[in-house]
């Protein structure tokens, strides 16, 4: 007899019965069991449709699903043509199932059609008549509901040809929401899906979400697929769908992604069909594949998937090291054993690794692997002998990683043996001994990357490499590199990795490295850097917020490092990282970080734009409307390299940028606050970073002068800073002007005093010329004493503190009491112009011209001394010139002596035009004759002496009051003032004394009696002789 064998047949009836719409008649699906022997079966294809059939129901359609046969107390079962195993009874039976056939101990399960379709729905019933499907599932009133509802989904889907199974399973609030189950076995039209999907919305007044799988199928390449291989996948549907598809991934159970176009994924589409290229396979395309088309209409919405799974057959990163990493030889015959680590990152794939060794001693000796969950470390031993050989044919070993298609990945690792005789570093710390001129390597401890030490020809250790990176910003730097490789949406790939490094800077002593830091900037870099990239919302804070974290001070020595190959620094990096973000960026609104403060305006037509950020204002003009940012950077100022030396970056940093590219001409003022105050006479340049010259330029932007420090005007975009000079202005040939005038007008006025001592007694027979001596002599002594003062301090740098205070005190003493005395003379003068013959007291007025000339000066100096802090340096005297503080207009301790100096000079001045003019309007014939030969003297010696009344001195005022960075004028003034008052002495001595025909006569009468008195003696000697 034949063996009997088991049969599941699959029925479709066509029930006469029309259920939902009056016109289809509605389906079921039944399945038959038989046993029967397989002699018998093409019988059946005669016998069993009739003989099922009756008046109320036919078969439509007989085919067989799953035949299976008895062996042993097992059942073995092969999925009939266009049938195949559901997915749960393959991972119920993973070990049984191979192909299309699996072996099962006891019941055995039924196939399926590769048509099949299944419906998930939701449908939402708006009304109160569906309420009591809410109760409690075991009363009498839900038993009802569920009923009535059931059936009334059933009447409309049953009518779907190859309808099998309906349930209900589960009942939730709003309105009343069901959400059901349908199994279709047999391909429909997604055509009559709507239509019978609409009558069932139209007879329950609901709004229906449906997603159906099977009525689009997803052809995926062979598992496993090849490592950086490229790979199609295939999504079809028999109809057009009136839609495109959308992919998506899911990885691990994880959030699911939508899959764009990108730099590893290319999708093309049709109504159709759409196919999904993948470029380069990698771990990261590894998962489960969605292919979706979405059908909407009203109150509608279906979605039919398919998915698949990509197996990835895996490649690792491998990092080879070696213990000992320097074998070291005690003796040229020992044979020394070394063990070769190779250390990859744990993944599911299950490596083959093998090791080869051609140039090592003896064999190779594989260990067992250690695992963990973060790595697997393979490792080998060898041997390698301490007798030199060729040095091309170094000891190395080479460890090979295959993985389930074969692919390989190798690498090797050169033993550099420390012979007897070598050279070499001795251990330190976690370095072990290194050959001399070589360089050790470890790998980080619980962060990415490599530290590096070398081991000098001399055998010193160098300086520690340390590239190690935090494992958190490891990660951030690789999804940045990949947000736009296709999987997930570049703009939200972007907002997501922002977002954590937003979290990852936050805590800057995690981050508180060169590496770090600079992997940080590298972030941003490579996100800048991406095509289409579009911030908003969430990104544009995670942005700022990262970008503000990074400037913080406790981070301030990490942004110390040497330029890279492409001499740019870690700082320009991040400040055109940002200013590119920046222009990507949709900021609607001010924006204030602890490091970064953003202000935005809206350019109009017509009118001009202002932003504040950090106390800088920023005037923006164009003739184009735009949206205009400006952000403030604290701390990067000291970061971005300066290569000028003469000058230092004295502003905060400030970025403007516009979201268009401005065709037109723009104007860009800005006013900033200095860091430190501008001293006097020092240069400021406005400037902006030049991206191609790496480095602070002035191009484009102008300074508007020391009346407004911090006022720049430029006229483009860019980031931009003042820089001041280091030092102040000097103009060439000063000091050496200076130190000339002085050193001639310090022997000029030793000259005079010496004639004043000469002609003394001819020259004062009369009051007014004895008090007019007695003033020329003190303003020559006070103007000696502070000439030598000034030569004293010449060089500041040179003298200590206390030297210089007590100099600037005796300078600041002399110039007022030479003023003062000058005040007295022409006080004199003036007198003897308007009282021509009235005879003045020589002990009234001297006590007057004492007191005022020595007492006054002695006065002004002490108050100002203990006022200024008692002296204090930078508040009395500046150690830079040894001279009284210049603060600014009415500010400074300089004050005290131009106050009165101006005073004093003005007087003077007044006093020599009343002179002049009363001397020019008195007749020829008057007064007494000596004093009219007086008078006439004084007229003559008025005109002649202005040096000794100290109007030279106005230049000093253009001085004070101009600035040397503000123009010509200032140094026009400053050459008349050096000229002028250096060699004072000397003008003094040519026009007072030289210049006064009493005193020149008096001199000569002087000189002659002693050439005659010295003529005497010479012929009384001659008589004598003889």
């Amino acid at each position: 007899m034949n063996k009997m064998w088991g049969f599941i047949f699959l029925y479709i009836l066509g029930l006469n019965i029309s259920q939902a719409t009056g016109e289809d008649p509605s389906t079921q699906m039944y399945y038959v069991k038989l046993r029967i022997d397989k002699n018998n079966i093409e019988r059946l294809n005669n016998w069993l449709p009739s003989s099922l059939s009756n008046p109320t129901w036919k078969v439509d359609e007989f085919h067989p699903t799953t035949t299976c046969k008895d062996m042993a107390g097992k059942r073995q079962c092969h999925c009939e043509a266009d049938h195949r195993w559901t997915d749960k009874v393959r991972q119920s039976n993973s070990k049984g199932c191979a192909g299309n056939t699996c072996t099962f101990p006891e019941k055995s399960h039924t196939c399926v059609s590769n048509s099949t379709v299944r419906l998930r729905g939701s449908i939402r019933i708006q009304g109160p008549g569906y309420h009591d499907c809410l109760r409690d599932e075991n009363s009498q009133e839900y038993q009802s509901c569920h009923t009535k509802l059931l059936n009334k989904i059933q009447e409309v889907y049953s009518t779907l040809k190859g309808f099998d199974f309906l349930n209900i399973t589960k009942y939730s609030f709003g309105s009343i929401v069901a959400d059901f189950g349908v199994t279709i076995s047999k391909s429909m039209s997604p055509q009559d899906l709507i239509q019978k999907s609409e009558n069932l919305i139209t007879a329950l007044n609901a709004s229906l979400n449906l997603e159906t799988k099977g009525v689009v199928s997803l052809t995926m390449p062979d598992n496993p697929v090849k490592y950086d291989s490229q790979q199609q996948l295939l999504c079809t549907s028999k109809e057009d769908l009136g839609t495109t598809a959308v992919w998506r991934q899911k990885k691990d159970n994880k959030k699911e992604y939508p899959i764009t176009n990108g730099t590893e994924a290319d999708i093309t589409f049709s109504t159709r069909s759409s196919t999904l290229t993948l470029k380069k396979i990698s771990a990261t395309w590894e998962g489960e594949y969605t292919c979706v088309f979405l059908q909407k209409k009203t109150s509608l919405d279906i979605t039919h998937s398919a998915r698949a799974v990509m197996d990835v057959a895996l490649l690792p990163n491998i990092f080879i090291t070696a213990v000992p990493e320097f074998p070291r030889c005690l003796n040229i015959d020992d044979v020394l054993n070394v063990r070769s680590k190779c250390l990859i990152r744990e993944d599911n794939e299950n490596y083959t690794v093998t090791w080869a060794g051609p140039t090592m001693e003896g064999k190779i000796t594989p260990l067992k692997a250690d695992y963990s969950p973060e790595e697997a470390v393979h490792q080998a031993e060898a041997a390698v002998t301490c007798h030199p050989s060729d040095p091309n044919l170094k000891p190395e070993i080479t460890c090979t990683f295959h993985n389930r298609l074969n692919q390989s990945r190798k690498v090797s690792f050169v033993f550099n043996i420390i012979y007897v005789g070598d050279g070499f570093c001795e251990a330190e710390g976690d370095w072990r001994e290194t050959k001399a001129n070589f360089t050790s390597v470890l790998q980080c401890k619980n962060a990415d990357g490599l530290r590096q030490r070398k081991c000098s020809i001399e055998c010193i250790w160098e300086p520690e490499e340390e590239n190690c990176v935090n494992n958190d910003v490891s990660r951030l730097l690789h999804s940045a590199h990949d947000v736009d490789i296709g999987l997930g949406s570049l703009n939200e790939n972007a907002a997501y990795v922002f977002d954590r490094l937003r979290y990852v800077t936050n805590n800057s002593m995690a981050i508180n490295t060169v590496s770090n830091v600079k992997a940080t900037v590298e972030v941003l870099d490579v996100l800048s850097d991406k095509q289409g990239l579009r911030l908003n919302g969430s990104g544009v804070y995670g942005f700022l917020e990262s970008s503000s974290n990074l400037m913080e001070k406790s981070l301030e020595k990490t942004w110390i490092e040497k330029k890279d190959y492409a001499n740019v620094s870690m700082a320009e990096t991040y400040i055109h990282s940002v200013e590119k973000l920046m222009k990507v960026s949709n900021i609607t609104a001010n924006n204030i970080q602890k490091n970064i403060e953003l202000a935005t305006c809206d350019k109009k037509q017509g009118s001009g734009c202002t932003n504040t950020a950090f106390g800088v204002t920023v005037d923006f003009d164009s003739s184009d409307n735009d949206s205009v940012a400006t952000a403030g950077f604290k701390e990067l100022q000291k970061y971005l390299p300066q290569s000028d030396e003469e000058y230092e970056v004295n502003s905060i940093v400030v970025m403007t940028t516009t979201q268009k590219n401005h065709s037109g001409s723009v104007v860009v003022k800005m006013n900033f606050p200095l860091i430190r105050p501008r001293p006097r006479n020092v240069k400021i340049k406005c400037v902006s970073w030049d991206y191609e010259k790496h480095q602070w330029s002035s191009r484009g932007c102008e300074w508007m002068g020391p009346d407004d420090d911090g006022h720049c005007v430029c006229s483009h975009l860019s980031s931009f800073a003042i820089l001041m000079a280091r030092y102040p202005i000097v103009l060439p040939g000063m000091s050496e002007l200076t130190i000339i005038g002085l050193s001639i007008s310090v022997m000029s006025l030793v000259i005079t005093l010496v004639i004043e001592v000469i002609v003394w007694r001819a020259v004062v027979k009369s009051s007014t010329r004895y008090l007019r001596h007695v003033a020329q002599v003190n303003i020559s002594l006070c103007l000696l004493v502070a000439d030598l003062s000034f030569l004293a301090s010449f060089k500041p740098e040179n003298i200590s503190e206390i030297w210089c205070k007590a100099l600037v005190m005796l300078k600041h003493f002399c110039y007022l009491s030479m003023f003062f005395w000058m005040f007295c003379l022409s006080s004199t003068l003036l007198h003897q112009a308007v009282f021509l013959f009235h005879k003045m007291s020589k002990k009234v007025y001297l006590r007057f011209y004492i007191i005022l000339g020595y007492a006054c000066p002695l006065l002004i100096v002490l108050i100002t001394f203990i006022a200024s802090s008692g002296g204090a340096e930078g508040v009395y005297f500046t150690k830079e010139s040894c001279w009284l503080v210049y603060s600014g207009f009415f500010s400074g301790s300089i004050y005290t002596f131009i106050i009165p100096v101006g005073t004093i000079v003005l007087v003077n001045v007044i006093s020599m035009g009343v002179v002049i003019m009363k001397l020019l309007g008195q007749p020829t014939n008057a007064g007494i004759p000596d004093d009219r030969s007086a008078a006439k003297s004084v007229m003559r010696t008025v005109t002649l002496l202005t040096p000794i009344f100290g109007v030279t001195w106005i230049f000093g005022f253009g001085v004070t009051i101009l600035d040397l960075s503000s123009g010509i004028a200032a140094p026009v003034a400053n050459y008349a003032f050096i000229l002028l008052n250096s060699f004072q002495g000397l003008f003094i001595l040519l026009t007072t004394y030289l210049g006064d025909n009493l005193t020149r006569q008096a001199l000569l009468n002087h000189l002659k009696k002693r050439a005659s008195v010295s003529d005497s003696s010479t012929t009384l000697d001659s008589k004598l002789s003889k």
